[in-house]
């Protein structure tokens, strides 16, 4: 592990995280302390894909005991998830590691637990895009990028939409709830408009189905898809 990196990452979690979050915790666990622990449990789960990549989990329980618990629900558990997920993708990013799946952080509490001890447990879960790290964009893994967020198409399948349970979730009220589905195929990636009210246009021009070239841009509500798999014109 780089030493200087990680140790330039804890002081940056320190000053972002704790000065949001740090009148939550006394004596208890502290935000720094948790995402310590979720950085460890990313180093410990990696493996090796290929010379140029390894695979970082990208789920993660953390167990805490009652009271740190019950101090995590007065701050609200989304908020704190929220900002240890950024945290971990960043770590994951200075570190060189590749998601397979989105990020997820979930809290559970353990009577047997110690106050001010974390315990937490990672797994590798697959998902349709997950957050671009240090990848490059491929035929296989195609980048999309949507409004200045950037995912990896890890999955066949994505669907983008301002519905609750689409793969990246836009919004836009000029968006439907299940709008463009993006089809990783061995002819290349596919765009599909699925019934939107608005429709979905490829260069301007409305599409219902599309095969996609390298640097297109898709145009969804209000909404822009900029199109990589050529590491050459990613930029």
């Amino acid at each position: 592990m780089n030493v200087g990196v990680f140790g330039r990452f804890e002081r940056g979690i320190e000053n972002a995280v704790n000065s949001v979050f740090g009148r939550a915790f006394k004596s208890e666990v502290k935000p720094v302390e948790i995402a310590s622990a979720i950085n460890r449990a990313i180093d410990e789960g990696t493996a090796v894909y290929s010379r140029s990549r390894t695979i970082s989990p990208n789920v993660f329980t953390v167990t805490l005991s009652p009271e740190d618990s019950a101090r995590l629900d007065q701050w609200g558990r989304d908020a704190i998830a929220e900002e240890l997920i950024d945290h971990a993708i960043k770590y994951a990013t200075s570190q060189g590691y590749t998601f397979l799946g989105p990020l997820k952080v979930s809290f559970t509490s353990d009577q047997e637990a110690t106050t001010g001890i974390v315990g937490v447990t990672s797994q590798t879960v697959r998902g349709a895009v997950a957050p671009v790290t240090t990848s490059t964009p491929s035929p296989a893994n195609p980048i999309i990028d949507v409004q200045g967020q950037r995912y990896l198409l890890t999955g066949p399948v994505t669907i983008i939409g301002r519905g609750s349970d689409a793969d990246i979730i836009v919004d836009d009220t000029g968006v439907s709830r299940h709008h463009l589905e993006l089809r990783v195929t061995p002819r290349g990636v596919i765009a599909t408009d699925l019934d939107s009210t608005n429709g979905t246009f490829v260069e301007g021009h409305r599409i219902t189905a599309a095969t996609l070239v390298d640097g297109n841009t898709v145009t969804i509500g209000r909404t822009r898809i900029m199109f990589w798999t050529d590491p050459e014109s990613y930029a």
